[in-house]
């Protein structure tokens, strides 16, 4: 009984000593949350969308990133914003025995069916993207019936 080995090493109710646990354990002690979590919901940025009578207004957090490394274009309604970050530090004359470096590619994808690609107006104010997208106006195509 005690050779056998269990069925789903991911569980969290089932303890395993692999190497893969040991490699995730040394990922998440350089990274720079607490707890110490890997998860795809924390590898991206938190969006927020509104819908007003006339425009969309779209906040994205991005704390401690430049409008440079920012992409934001709008293509047959789907709005795209893109962050591709590349942290290299140029140091001579150290005796490293680790250092790493840090690249960050995420992107989010708004669907915006009514979206008017004139008029959109973005900015980037301590961390939080502010993007307002104009509606384009909506024609009148109601018809007056006659009753005979």
């Amino acid at each position: 009984m005690a050779g056998l080995v269990p069925f789903n090493r991911r569980r969290s109710d089932v303890m395993s000593a692999g190497f893969d646990s040991f490699q995730n354990m040394l990922d998440d002690f350089f990274a720079e949350s607490w707890p110490f979590r890997r998860s795809l919901l924390g590898d991206t940025f938190k969006l927020d969308v509104q819908d007003n009578s006339t425009e969309y207004l779209i906040e994205a957090e991005l704390p401690g990133v430049k409008k440079e490394d920012i992409g934001i274009s709008l293509n047959e309604g789907r709005l795209n914003i893109s962050v591709n970050k590349d942290e290299t530090v140029e140091e001579t004359n150290k005796n490293y025995l680790h250092k790493e470096r840090r690249y960050t590619s995420m992107s989010r994808n708004i669907m915006l069916g009514d979206a008017d690609a004139a008029g959109i107006k973005a900015k980037l104010d301590n961390g939080v993207l502010s993007i307002s997208v104009p509606k384009k106006p909506k024609p009148d195509n109601s018809v007056v019936i006659d009753i005979d």
